[in-house]
């Protein structure tokens, strides 16, 4: 698996990361839990992403790959759900923390990020400061920022993140130029959603979540010559070399998901007249927020 600097942070992180929601859901066995995240590092991921809103993801990270702590990249988000302490305040953060590093079992966490928060929040300076004192103390390495829209280009340009996660993909390419402007700032770039919800699975519009109809729509729109392709492959290969770009994530539960994705990146970039007809694809009217 190819590794990738993550900016000018110093880690060294995998073309595709694992989005560990899947194995936060209680439903899951434990033993199902631990077979997935090992397995996921001896493919050669080593970016592991986590959430405080995941389930038991955070505490299954913790508890199945303590022993391999230096095999892998450990990200998180921060901001809410700490009991006793009102969401989105410095003392939140600060707890968050600090609880994220009892259940992922280390002292200290690679990158934690601000999670989607609004932008008026994310200006606070005693948010900023809270994660701040995060890296200061050693308890975080990466500072970073996850979501999308006008918040992301705050973060982007604000001079207080290292690392940033956001949203990129065929149907969604908003972001393409602030992944550039991160690659000349030193700014590491996780891009979440790549697969955009896999639009091609369905024949009518998802329910239930505005952003997977919206690709959908774009996606079918969008009418693009696969060459021969699966949807799959042109989704991941377009993402994972994009300037600027230096790990996409993929959430699963399924191992042999995971493994034909990492066979997908490493077939290499896309030509370049796919990119183009990708590029030019993409309407200029939906370059607004989802």
């Amino acid at each position: 698996m190819e590794r990738r600097a993550f900016g000018n942070t110093g880690l060294s992180v995998s073309v595709l990361g694992f989005g560990a929601t899947a194995v936060g859901d209680p439903s899951m066995p434990e033993y199902e839990a631990e077979r997935v995240l090992n397995s996921v590092v001896d493919t050669g991921v080593n970016v592991i992403d986590s959430a405080r809103s995941y389930g038991k993801s955070e505490e299954r990270i913790g508890k199945y790959l303590k022993h391999r702590r230096s095999e892998v990249v450990l990200s998180t988000k921060v901001g809410y759900g700490i009991p006793g302490y009102q969401d989105w305040t410095g003392p939140c953060i600060r707890a968050g923390i600090e609880f994220a590093l009892r259940l992922m079992q280390t002292d200290c966490i690679d990158i934690v990020h601000f999670h989607s928060c609004p932008l008026p929040v994310l200006q606070q300076e005693e948010n900023l400061e809270a994660l701040s004192e995060g890296v200061r103390s050693g308890k975080i390495r990466v500072a970073a920022y996850s979501g999308d829209n006008e918040p992301f280009d705050w973060a982007l340009h604000s001079g207080r993140f290292a690392g940033l996660q956001t949203s990129i993909s065929v149907c969604d390419q908003r972001a393409i130029p602030a992944a550039a402007i991160a690659l000349e700032r030193g700014i590491g770039i996780i891009a979440k959603r790549p697969l955009a919800n896999a639009p091609w699975r369905f024949s009518e519009p998802p329910v239930g979540d505005s952003a997977a109809v919206a690709y959908w729509q774009r996606w079918h729109t969008m009418r693009l010559n696969l060459n021969n392709m699966e949807p799959s492959e042109l989704f991941l290969r377009f993402v994972a070399y994009l300037p600027g770009v230096n790990c996409c994530l993929v959430g699963t539960g399924n191992l042999e998901h995971l493994k034909q994705n990492i066979q997908i990146v490493e077939k290499g970039k896309l030509p370049d007249d796919t990119i183009s007809s990708i590029r030019a694809a993409f309407q200029n009217d939906w370059a607004g927020e989802i």
